[in-house]
């Protein structure tokens, strides 16, 4: 299997409405081909050294591994949080037309 520039990026949201801010600054700057929003997520988590936990929405975007960076800075300039997850996953397979789309959709 060949290595592709194709990756899902993770990143949660303490809110709807942030989650879908992000996505739409995403898609719309073209650094993403497309962002699920799953809301009413349960998160348990270290923080401060404690254990903390919230509700939050998770956003899937399939991107570019070269668009990360610029996805990281749009991330961190917009979101909520002091230390926001951002976290990239390979896409190590899919459907070629999804993955032709994604590359065309997304620059």
């Amino acid at each position: 299997m060949k290595k592709t520039d194709r990756i899902i990026v993770l990143i949660t949201a303490s809110s709807e409405e942030e989650a879908h801010n992000i996505a739409e600054s995403l898609v719309k700057g073209k650094k993403a081909a497309c962002v699920n929003i799953l809301p009413g997520v349960d998160s348990l988590f270290w923080w401060k050294d404690k254990l903390d936990s919230a509700q939050e929405s998770l956003l899937l975007v399939k991107t570019k591994a070269s668009l990360f960076p610029e996805i990281v800075k749009l991330v961190k300039r917009t979101h909520s949080y002091e230390v926001p997850e951002i976290i990239a996953l390979p896409i190590i397979a899919g459907s070629e037309d999804y993955l032709k789309w994604l590359d065309i959709a997304c620059q």
